[in-house]
């Protein structure tokens, strides 16, 4: 039955309007609080991962994705799990995270349930590369479980000191030593929590602690802390259930804090909204959460970006929420140098692995299944053949390379024919080609799950 809805799919041309989509950025999985960092030319995506089978907020590990162009993302593993951490409830709660290099070393801040108090605290991976693998190099919280201490965000001012803010239902902060791995401070309440000049009008809310709805300032969950032009500012999840994005400024770290109001409003399907904003080439990017996958919802939550541009006064703007995302790439897909399988802009119907390390493929391919690339800079058009790895064959299939648009003659096919060795296939170019183009790949041919994809390159 899968298999005939797709070709039916495919058969009546209905996919184009998904393809035209950018939100959510990642199709492959649920990938909630996306935490966006930029290192060199490139933008990691630290995110969490909402099991396909959530009927509440299950949690399993934290993966992460990067791109060099904005709209083409490579998955690059799934690097930590509650098993990287003892002291974790194991399999479940590993909840909003954000990570930093510093010196080299990579620190991934994320929360789980802390065993030894039933609350979540903050703990730290780190490792010598973005991917892992990361250790709990201090074999504990960072920060004890505690009421609201979750969402941890992790900030380096001018001067080289490092912060952590964290919470919901409050906000807290402290110092972070050179080492990244222990606190220079006290844990401290962040001044101005119930004022309304901090952080925007009181609304009735829920006080988990308490058990009862109080009044309580715009102020929820997710803090994001960044600097721009000597100004602080503090991005956060406000208004209570369903939230929406706002946000305070300071000419101090240490506040005090100013509401300056709302950046997004509530997201589509989903009563939270988590994310932060970067500046990658000389564009302004903020990221958040909506429910609007397949199947999605407010235990199926899926990253997105949206541009924006700074106001003169350094004022975020409200920023509309978009099918299209990121409309103008900030660079080119490079087709002549091998291209990772997993790397895509849009799909529909895989998976990728599940594995820490390096290595990845896409999985659970079917008949009808495809992927979209944005921006591939075919060159000068001397382009003659293109090359494609697979692995973990099973009913063999066909992939079917389409430039522009997914109909017509493909420029290349490729027969994958059943066997249990890896094989590295290579077809002939139909037509030449020259510039940047959009480019399709589609599987088809057999029922079942066909075989895994692990890349590709032209030549």
């Amino acid at each position: 039955m899968k298999s005939l809805l797709r070709k039916l799919w495919i058969g009546t041309m209905l996919f184009p309007l998904g393809v035209m989509a950018q939100n959510p950025i990642i199709q492959t999985s649920y990938t909630p609080d996306p935490a966006p960092y930029v290192h060199n030319d490139t933008v990691y995506l630290f995110v969490g991962h909402d099991e396909d089978d959530a009927l509440y907020f299950k949690m399993k590990d934290w993966t992460l994705f990067s791109t060099t162009d904005m709209v083409n993302w490579t998955y690059r593993g799934t690097p930590m799990s509650t098993a990287t951490f003892q002291w974790a409830k194991q399999g479940d709660n590993a909840w909003a995270s954000q990570a930093i290099e510093r010196n080299g070393k990579w620190y991934w801040y994320i929360c789980a349930e802390d065993t030894t108090k039933h609350l979540h605290g903050i703990g730290v991976g780190v490792a010598d590369h973005p991917d892992g693998p990361y250790r709990d190099v201090i074999g504990k919280p960072l920060v004890p479980g505690d009421w609201g201490f979750i969402d941890p965000s992790v900030f380096i001012d001018e001067d080289g000191q490092a912060y952590l803010f964290w919470g919901n239902n409050g906000l807290w902060y402290a110092k972070l030593n050179e080492d990244m791995i222990s606190l220079g401070s006290k844990v401290m309440p962040v001044p101005g929590l119930e004022d309304e000049k901090a952080f925007g009008p009181k609304v009735m809310k829920m006080d988990y602690q308490l058990g009862k709805r109080v009044m309580k300032t715009g102020y929820e969950e997710g803090p994001w802390v960044f600097k721009r032009n000597g100004l602080y500012y503090l991005v956060y999840a406000a208004g209570g259930v369903p939230e929406h994005m706002a946000y305070s400024t300071s000419k101090s770290i240490h506040g005090p804090w100013e509401y300056r109001g709302r950046i997004q409003n509530e997201s589509p399907n989903s009563f939270t909204i988590h994310g932060g904003s970067i500046e990658f080439k000389g564009r302004n990017f903020m990221f958040y959460h909506n429910g609007l996958l397949p199947n999605g919802g407010g235990f199926h939550r899926s990253s997105c970006v949206e541009e924006f541009t700074f106001g003169e006064n350094g004022e975020f703007p409200l920023i509309p929420f978009t099918k299209e995302g990121v409309k103008t790439p900030v660079g080119t897909l490079n087709p002549f140098q091998r291209v990772e399988a997993e790397t895509m802009a849009n799909s529909y119907g895989l998976k990728t692995d599940r594995r820490a390390g390096r290595e990845h493929y896409v999985t659970s391919i079917h008949n009808g299944d495809w992927m979209k690339l944005r921006a591939v800079d075919f060159g000068d058009g001397k382009a003659q053949t293109l090359k494609a790895s697979f692995l973990n064959i099973k009913a063999g299939g066909a992939v079917e390379f389409f430039v522009d648009e997914m109909g017509g003659k493909p420029i290349a096919r490729l027969e994958v024919t059943n066997t249990d060795e890896k094989k590295v296939l290579q077809a002939d170019l139909q037509k030449e080609i020259s510039g940047v183009h959009d480019l399709y790949i589609i599987f088809r041919d057999m029922d079942g799950e066909m075989f895994d994809f692990d890349w590709w390159c032209l030549e």
